[in-house]
């Protein structure tokens, strides 16, 4: 179990950092957009690669996966009108969004990461870069969001910091659960982070990056999916 937290908190610690190079100097909004445009698309092969089609994979059948999509994506849509109703006017809300979305991401994510270590999966390299290749541009544009909003950096620091330590919690969480999970829960579990993700993806991270980084953000997507997709493949 301790071999499982650690592998989950080195996985989870690109939150952190991520937070932390928003906060060590004022990013324009050009860079902000750009690196969020970058997060949406390595999310996205995520989604695809990692989630979607390991879920189908595990479960054997679809109805897990469509059924945990769809708790996913009502769970994150209530808890964001909650997170929202709570928010300043002024802003902030969507950097409270994005780590709302990786909250719930993260911790179904990484208890399938606990899960595998404890059927004797193991972790490879490549899918740990993949981790980092997507929290890191969601961390960034959350905290940078914050930041500007009028946070303090202990406050966006200590936020970050208490996502990761659940995530990593969690994979340690599913190490101990493994035998008590069965295929469809784990199928279900994936297709719930998704659902949580996808739903983030259009109704604030994409709108984001669009709004600062303008026609790039396209590109910043692709750029992101690619990187991703192709880390998840070598994982393979």
């Amino acid at each position: 179990m301790i071999g499982a937290l650690g592998w989950g908190a080195l996985a989870a610690s690109s939150l952190v950092l991520g937070a932390f190079l928003a906060l060590v100097r004022t990013w324009s909004d050009s860079f902000v957009g750009l690196v969020l445009g970058f997060g949406a698309g390595a999310l996205i092969a995520s989604v695809s690669f990692e989630l979607a089609e390991e879920g189908l994979s595990v479960g054997g059948a679809w109805w897990p996966v469509a059924l945990g999509l769809a708790v996913g994506g009502a769970t994150f849509y209530l808890a964001n009108r909650w997170v929202e109703s709570r928010s300043p006017a002024t802003g902030g809300a969507a950097g409270a969004t994005l780590a709302l979305g990786a909250f719930l991401d993260g911790i179904p994510e990484q208890a399938v990461l606990g899960i595998g270590l404890a059927q004797g999966q193991g972790v490879s390299a490549a899918l740990l870069v993949a981790i980092f290749a997507s929290n890191l541009p969601e961390a960034i544009g959350s905290a940078a969001d914050m930041r500007s909003s009028g946070r303090s950096k202990g406050h966006v620091l200590g936020l970050w910091a208490a996502v990761a330590a659940a995530c990593a919690l969690a994979t340690a969480g599913g190490y101990l659960a493994a035998d008590a999970v069965s295929s469809t829960m784990s199928a279900a579990i994936d297709g719930f982070a998704a659902g949580a993700l996808l739903t983030m993806l259009i109704d604030s991270m994409i709108p984001e990056a669009k709004d600062k980084a303008k026609d790039l953000a396209g590109l910043a997507t692709v750029a992101g999916f690619a990187l991703a997709a192709g880390l998840s493949l070598l994982g393979q």
